[in-house]
């Protein structure tokens, strides 16, 4: 569905047609240009779009079908970009991706977005409130999206360590993180983790296109060499955010090993005791073992006081077992 039409001139928005097949037109005359937005559009919907814009087909159809890794393709009449924004879930903590590809040409702007994440309203808001930074043109689309994806992934950063201490704090604590389901819970948390990293990773080389100081060298078309410095920031944002995002995959492998390991030695703890109690009822055992086996020719059977004896002798060495046991920690 076509979620918001509107052409933008001298930095300021002017109300777009109602057919925006006029749209272009209207922009190029006013020396402006338009800006589509489109929320999970449909074939149909999306063939008058392509029509009227001359969209790529490689492009459309990754813009249909979605699933796609963040990424920029430079075609002849337009720049295409790929954006994964982050949506984390405090409640269930479950990290969800969206998506948004944005068409960029000479003189319009085509966003599509997939999924509930990072609605783009707020960001045309934003940008309708700096008629300087829109004056810029479509580029000043491209930086404010990409923008506002990257600082949402600082801010889900910084939200994920919050858990992630916690989930450090569970398992170093006196019970060593005993419960049954923590192995489970830091395996959950490293697949978020890597959900988080699958959308910000790949962003690090479009970016650095964007920046001029890609392999290939030069400028990206389509984008100002004025904005230079803005995607700069971006970049440096989102590195940041790849740091944090090496260091979450860091802490919590560690975490899970110290957790394997606490399990390890708590196990070996408690064959220690079974082991300890199982001596200890293996001397009355024998004793009694011995004493069951009915011979005539044994010593002591007649013997008065030799059941006191016997049994005297089993809690003597009971009692020295349990302190020998005690004294090197295994019980």
């Amino acid at each position: 569905m076509i979620v918001d039409c509107a052409i933008y001139a001298d930095g300021h928005r002017m109300e777009g047609p109602e057919d925006f097949s006029d749209a272009l037109e209207e922009a190029r005359g006013a020396g402006g240009f338009v800006w589509i937005g489109l929320h999970e559009p449909s074939e149909k919907e999306f063939d008058l779009v392509t029509e009227e814009f001359g969209l790529h087909p490689l492009a459309v159809e990754d813009a249909l079908k979605a699933h796609q890794r963040p990424k920029l393709e430079v075609y002849d009449d337009s720049l295409f970009l790929v954006l994964k924004p982050v949506v984390y879930e405090p409640d269930s903590d479950q990290v969800s991706t969206g998506e948004v590809m944005v068409f960029i040409g000479d003189c319009f702007v085509v966003t599509v977005r997939h999924g509930e994440g990072s609605p783009l309203g707020a960001v045309r808001k934003r940008l309708e409130q700096e008629p300087e930074l829109l004056g810029k043109g479509p580029t000043s689309v491209l930086y404010a999206i990409s923008d506002a994806v990257v600082d949402h992934y600082l801010d889900v950063a910084t939200e994920l360590q919050t858990d992630l201490e916690e989930l450090e704090a569970e398992v170093f604590s006196p019970d060593g993180g005993g419960s049954r389901h923590t192995a489970s819970r830091i395996y959950t948390f490293k697949r978020q983790v890597l959900e988080f990293r699958r959308a910000t990773g790949p962003l690090t080389l479009p970016l650095t296109r964007l920046v001029g100081s890609g392999p290939s060298g030069g400028t990206v078309p389509f984008v100002n060499e004025k904005a230079r410095p803005f995607f700069r920031d971006v970049s440096d944002h989102l590195a940041r955010v790849n740091e944090s995002v090496e260091g979450l995959d860091r802490l919590v492998s560690d975490i899970l090993s110290a957790h394997l390991a606490q399990m390890s030695v708590r196990q070996n703890d408690d064959m220690r005791k079974i082991s300890a109690w199982a001596a200890m009822a293996a001397v009355p055992t024998m004793i009694a073992g011995i004493y069951g086996m009915n011979f005539d020719h044994m010593p002591e059977l007649h013997w008065l006081w030799s059941y006191p004896a016997v049994i005297g002798a089993m809690v003597a060495l009971e009692i020295l077992l349990y302190r020998l046991f005690k004294h090197r920690g295994w019980l």
